[in-house]
């Protein structure tokens, strides 16, 4: 055992940690973030290393104890207390370490539990005080480590650390409008050494490797993107083609550095992430990737929402949007986001494929991309003109951004569909039973997860025999996991007929060739990307041959349209051809048709970055987010009763596929048990989950819980 193993930074119920361990863990990611970064290597050392030298307080130590139980009114913030030590920082350094000591867990004001420096100052006359107990009984320890990593330390009076403290107070006072970049290097570096317990030496020679792309400048003839080249000069990209003419190797042939790859749906940025994971698998390149929740949080009446960003440093992060969204709004973590981002390459495919709410929301995380010297490479197969010129405009224009476009004559020879109009799926059951004879694979798309589930349901009984899934966005991630490499692997292989009930996660870079398709009524650029699953495979064979889809007739009712407007709905339906080609050179048209305008939301009012400025104080961030709501996403996440003491015993990786993605607010108001470790789930009642169906939203709620189980 180690001179100071009994100073712990984790307790034994959260994989005991020795203080030494983790400030070594966490200084060692700090100097090789501030390398990475262009930031002063000594100073982040200094700051990794001093960040959590406060939990040496008796304080801090008891409420590690296994059955410790917090007295009332007991605060104690250990990142305060490593405060006392600023005396032993050169003057030059101090602002930098501040920075990196003071707001690694809260902001500084306007806390969500208001546990912020200010936040304390202002709520209580004692705070100091209440830090300074038992000083004297803990500060040699503190700086007997200090000193065992480096530090040139002095003895430390309880008036000197006062005199520490007040600085630091005056310091935060008088912070400017920005943002910390050392604030940001500290939550990275503090955030990747805690999800890696100890284990740190696994990933140490992973970090900021530059991928070695060179796979994706192969060419084929019925590629015609791979026949362009990738080698303009210009820093950002605009290309429009359609499904299968080689988008995803263009985009990545244009990066030159790490590379952020973001696609609207988790089905599709887990195809994604496998893709290039085999694609890269002969290089030393790695590649990560998100997923779409955000940690939860509740604290009173209030959440604080974090944006999930596990690891700092990956040669390739697969993730949505949505998880960039700290960026617009300043909430936790968004300064160790900017810290991944700065000087990398983001790739936008289908940035058309949101809501105008969210829309508005990438538009904003296009600015503050280009401001942190991103070098953004969009790619669409559908985008109105509205949307194309206004990101033309934000990427500085055309002397700024290399555009991309096919002739007419390759686009026809992409032409695939022919689209027939359906009053309703009902008077489609003989062309399904007969195209279940003829051996076909039948996909049916559902704009909600009710309807798929419901469709679902009545096939299973009425073709008890043959092959069929269900796929959407609420079941257990590792559960989907398989369910999506069956679908590529097995139902798309397979020459027997099959039927898969799906919602919008299949639209977006999911490799699959099914030969008919029934949908509902969605907006046209939403279904041309679903039409993309049809006779998929494009080979000289193929190329010429259609097969058909049919697409029901919109809902009456604005609410039966939801999640999308019923104008839109009606419009698209409406420039539809109806038992003719749906041509490719046309689609531009259509689209044009349907989206005249496009009303775009300003979210000015909300976001933290404005006409090129930040407008959030240093060392600040948000409680919560306007993204909550303002949009109903994927932002929490549930586990089921019988699932808990999995969760709570197994490691990130594990969790994570326990967890299914919901709604905030489908569960907010169900009176559901909480857990307070991972994402901060909801627990489910067993009879709100099937392995089939996926979330069953009618029995999440608290009346349904096994009442023989035990909740923790």
């Amino acid at each position: 055992m180690g001179k100071w193993d009994n100073i712990l930074a984790k307790s034994e119920q959260h994989g005991r940690m020795s203080l030494e361990q983790h400030l070594s863990d966490v200084a060692n990611i700090a100097v090789k973030i501030a390398a990475s970064i262009g930031l002063d290597k000594e100073i982040a050392y200094k700051g990794a290393i001093l960040h959590d030298i406060g939990k040496a307080s008796t304080q801090f130590q008891k409420t590690l104890a296994k059955n410790f139980n917090r007295p009332p009114g007991f605060i104690f913030r250990h990142e305060i207390a490593s405060l006392f030590f600023l005396s032993l920082i050169e003057e030059k350094n101090k602002p930098a370490i501040i920075d990196m000591v003071v707001a690694h867990h809260k902001s500084i004001y306007n806390d969500a539990g208001g546990m912020g420096l200010l936040d304390l100052m202002d709520s209580t006359n004692d705070c100091l005080e209440r830090h300074l107990i038992d000083f004297e009984s803990w500060v040699q320890d503190a700086l007997d480590i200090l000193h065992h990593f480096g530090f040139t330390v002095k003895p430390i009076t309880r008036e000197e650390a006062r005199k520490s403290f007040d600085e630091v107070v005056e310091y935060c006072d008088n912070r400017n409008y920005g943002y910390s970049k050392w604030k940001g290097l500290l939550i990275a570096a503090d955030h990747l050494a805690s999800a890696m317990d100890s284990e740190l030496y696994k990933i140490w020679d992973q970090l900021f490797i530059k991928p070695d792309l060179g796979f994706y400048y192969r060419t084929g003839e019925l590629f015609p993107l791979s026949l362009i080249a990738g080698n303009d000069t210009r820093a950002h990209t605009l290309v429009t083609a359609p499904t299968g003419a080689g988008k995803t190797d263009f985009l990545l042939k244009r990066c030159k550095g790490r590379v952020f790859y973001t696609l609207p749906f988790q089905a599709s940025i887990n195809a994604m992430y496998e893709r290039i994971k085999k694609d890269l698998s002969n290089t030393n390149a790695q590649i990560h990737l998100l997923h779409a929740a955000s940690a939860l949080k509740m604290e009173g009446k209030q959440i604080e929402e974090k944006i999930l960003q596990r690891h700092i440093g990956a040669s390739v992060k697969v993730l949505t949007p949505h998880q960039l969204a700290s960026l617009v709004f300043g909430t936790k973590g968004y300064e160790a986001l900017i810290a991944d981002l700065n000087n990398c390459d983001v790739i936008l495919d289908e940035i058309h494929t949101y809501s105008e709410t969210t829309q508005a929301i990438v538009l904003k995380i296009v600015e503050i991309l280009c401001s942190l010297n991103c070098r953004v490479h969009i790619g669409t197969a559908t985008m109105p003109a509205v949307l194309y010129d206004r990101l033309l405009n934000i990427l500085g224009g055309k002397e700024c951004v290399y555009e991309v476009t096919l002739s007419s004559d390759i686009l026809d020879s992409f032409n695939r569909h022919i689209i027939h109009k359906a009053d309703s799926i009902e008077e489609l059951s003989e062309l399904i039973e007969d195209a279940v004879e003829e051996g076909k694979k039948i996909l049916i798309v559902c704009n909600r997860v009710v309807r798929s589930q419901e469709l679902f349901n009545m096939y299973e009984d009425r073709y008890p025999d043959i092959d069929k899934m269900l796929i959407h966005s609420r079941f257990k991630r590792g559960r989907r996991s398989e369910l999506e490499t069956r679908l590529k692997e097995e139902l798309n292989e397979s020459k027997e007929a099959c039927i898969v009930v799906a919602t919008q996660v299949v639209e977006v870079s999911l490799d699959i060739s099914f030969d008919l398709m029934i949908t509902d009524a969605a907006p046209i650029d939403a279904l041309i990307q679903r039409f993309g699953r049809i006779n998929r495979k494009r080979t000289k064979e193929t190329i010429g041959h259609y097969k058909p889809i049919y697409v029901l007739r919109p809902p009456e009712s604005k609410n039966d349209a939801l999640p999308y407007e019923l104008a839109t709905l009606q419009r698209s339906f409406e420039v539809l051809p109806d038992g003719d080609l749906l041509e490719e050179r046309k689609l531009q048209e259509l689209i044009d048709k349907v989206y005249p305008e496009i009303g775009f939301v300003n979210i000015d009012l909300s976001a933290v970055f404005k006409e090129g400025q930040w407008r959030i104080r240093e060392l600040w961030h948000h409680p919560k987010s306007a993204l909550l709501e303002i949009l109903d996403i994927d932002s929490a996440t549930c586990i089921v009763e019988t699932d808990v003491d999995s969760y709570n015993s197994a490691g990130y990786a594990e969790q994570s596929k326990l967890e299914i993605p919901v709604s905030y607010n489908a569960v907010k108001f169900n009176h559901l048990e909480q857990l307070k470790i991972g994402t901060k789930p909801f627990v489910i009642p067993s009879r709100a989950y099937c392995e089939e169906i996926g979330f069953k939203a009618a029995y999440a709620k608290e009346e349904f819980y096994d009442v023989t189980l035990r909740f923790l």
